[in-house]
């Protein structure tokens, strides 16, 4: 009797399907897990945090905030840690930083009317977008489509056009910065997340 466990090859998604392009912030990882029971933790990309092993003053101000972040419900929650000090610093000064959470399908911000996420075809319940407590950001939403567009006849890649806009018109996330590093491109199917930077993309990060 065979007792190796049998794998089945997964479904490989389809490449022409939409994808969603937002600004590639130049920061540091922080994440927020919040338990069930209210629960809270701290991280950066690669370890929790605590008094002792802040990261850019985060774990200080999610613990400053940590009414308001608890509206964020129980689970992961993953963003860029950006502004004054940190990597490019986007023109923030005097201490401002930011903290931006990455996922624009499910959250809008405190003062913007949440869309429809989905309408479930049996039930016809809808799912919309929750808003953020107001001390958040989002990752600005630059593109949401097909990869590839018609523009004036010629036949455009999508996330190219969306470097040079940033490359030309600058930051989207902090108006008037005018060195943003990239963008992050999700594809719906597929479920994973590429990136793609204005300068040195062909570099690995450690490289650069």
């Amino acid at each position: 009797m065979n007792t190796i466990e049998f794998q089945e090859f997964r479904k490989i998604p389809r490449l022409s399907r939409d994808i969603v392009i937002t600004e590639k912030i130049d920061g540091t990882n922080g994440v927020i897990y919040i338990g069930e029971n209210n629960e809270f933790y701290v991280g950066s990309k690669s370890r929790w945090l605590d008094e002792h092993t802040d990261n850019h003053n985060f774990w200080h101000w999610a613990t400053t905030h940590k009414n308001e972040l608890l509206k964020l419900g129980p689970g992961y929650h993953h963003g860029e840690w950006w502004g004054s000090g940190i990597q490019r610093g986007y023109g923030l000064s005097k201490g401002e930083k930011r903290w931006s959470l990455f996922n624009t399908q499910r959250w809008c911000l405190w003062n913007v009317e949440p869309k429809l996420i989905s309408v479930d075809p049996k039930t016809l319940i809808s799912k919309w977008q929750e808003k953020l407590p107001e001390c958040c950001y989002l990752v600005p939403v630059l593109y949401e489509g097909q990869w590839f567009v018609n523009k004036d006849g010629k036949c455009e890649y999508v996330p190219d056009w969306e470097l040079m806009k940033l490359r030309v018109y600058g930051s989207v996330a902090s108006p008037g910065y005018m060195n943003p590093e990239g963008i992050v491109v999700y594809h719906k199917a597929g479920n994973v997340l590429f990136k793609k930077t204005i300068e040195k993309d062909s570099q690995p990060k450690n490289v650069i």
